[in-house]
């Protein structure tokens, strides 16, 4: 049965998006396609396929119809024309550069922005000759002084990694629009169910599905979503060529976490709204930062850009970085690991994890403190994560 998914709320949405009973025996789970190669009726059929004339599956690197349900159901999430479903949040972000970028380009992204990315960026994309500066994109006035004549891709990642600052999606998209340039949206932390920044006018989003849209933390993958047909027919040969393509299982596996992303969000969010508000005003507590808090500097535009404030929350205890490992060392229901998104609830301390291979002081101007604590809320019973944080924060 084919739905116009539009006319449906979010939440029927993720259960029915890429979703269609099997013609051939009327499974109603998606089938897994595990195979590498697809054969043809006639050699005129395979011709055809190769010259893209005739619609149809050649090669799982260039696309497989589990992954492709995946890609669809993704994309219609997002408000978008299509879908390249990738091995890593890493290979999506790496397609997108690979894309759009040459020798003399430049890139302006998020500060804050998840470590690795930031890195790949400074440090691997400039052998290249592809420069970047990366500022704090919270303020529109810092996304404009830091344009160039050659910037061609505004990188933006909201909430960001992992301070929880938020940029202004519509101010950030005019300021890339005005240069010529591309405005990329990396949207882990809100998934579609929250944030939909092709709404607000981004070109491409990307997401590492590893977290919350799998959710179960079984998997490693990455999606993009091009915003039109015109930009998606450039990602198609860098996605063809560089060969970051999932392998069909794992595609399977993200389609089924996604059935359940709308339950799992609003659960882990409405934990990590009662969370947020113990950790403020718990005496040992330095500062908190969710954007479901008054106190978060930009509430006013999580209200209007997104659908709800999240679950990942960045604090600070007081004692700084040995108050926070002994906090650290003695949760436990909550799991000291890095990643984010699933069902169960991760602390981790990013100076020394996740972004550790920046610089110190690139770190503190990005607000990357050495004493903050990163918390993704999981849908475990409120009443045990406060007792659990309540027990750590009596031994700092």
């Amino acid at each position: 049965m084919s739905h116009d998914l539009r006319k449906f709320q979010k939440a029927s949405q993720v259960v029915h998006a890429g979703q269609s009973v099997d013609p051939t025996t009327g499974s109603v789970a998606p089938p897994l396609y595990q195979t590498s190669t697809f054969a043809f009726e006639t050699a005129a059929q395979g011709a055809a396929r190769f010259a893209g004339t005739e619609p149809g599956f050649i090669y799982t690197r260039m696309g497989n119809p589990t992954i492709q349900r995946l890609e669809e159901a993704v994309t219609a999430l997002e408000g978008g024309a299509a879908g390249f479903a990738t091995s890593s949040g890493m290979a999506a972000l790496n397609t997108i550069l690979f894309a759009f970028l040459k020798s003399g380009d430049h890139l302006v992204g998020t500060d804050c922005v998840y470590g690795p990315s930031r890195v790949v960026v400074e440090r691997d994309w400039a052998r290249f000759g592809v420069t970047s500066t990366f500022v704090d994109t919270a303020k529109p006035s810092a996304i404009e002084a830091a344009i160039r004549p050659e910037t061609k891709i505004v990188f933006i990642e909201t909430p960001a990694n992992p301070t929880v600052s938020l940029t202004d999606l519509a101010a950030a998209s005019r300021a890339a629009k005005s240069a010529g340039a591309l405005l990329v949206v990396d949207n882990t932390f809100a998934s579609p169910i929250l944030q939909r920044p092709i709404e607000f006018g981004a070109d491409v989003v990307m997401h590492s599905m590893t977290k919350f849209i799998n959710g179960h933390t079984d998997i490693v993958a990455g999606m993009v979503v091009a915003a039109t047909m015109e930009l998606s027919k450039k990602i198609r040969p860098a996605f063809n060529y560089l060969g970051p393509c999932m392998d069909p299982h794992q595609a399977w596996l993200a389609l089924r976490g996604l059935r359940t992303l709308s339950l799992r969000m609003n659960a882990s969010q409405d934990n990590a709204i009662k969370l947020a508000a113990f950790l403020e005003r718990h005496p040992k507590v330095e500062w908190v930062r969710y954007p479901g808090l008054e106190s978060h500097p930009q509430y006013a535009l999580a209200q209007a850009q997104m659908d709800g404030p999240g679950a990942l929350i960045s604090f600070e205890v007081k004692g700084g970085i040995e108050a926070g490992r002994i906090l650290l060392d003695n949760v436990e229901l909550m799991t000291l690991a890095v990643s984010l998104g699933g069902v169960e609830t991760l602390i981790q301390h990013p100076s020394s994890m996740t972004h550790a291979a920046m610089s110190q002081p690139e770190r503190i101007k990005a607000g990357i403190t050495d004493g903050l604590v990163r918390l993704s809320v999981g849908c475990e019973d409120v009443r045990d994560l406060i007792a659990d944080l309540e027990h750590a924060l009596s031994l700092v």
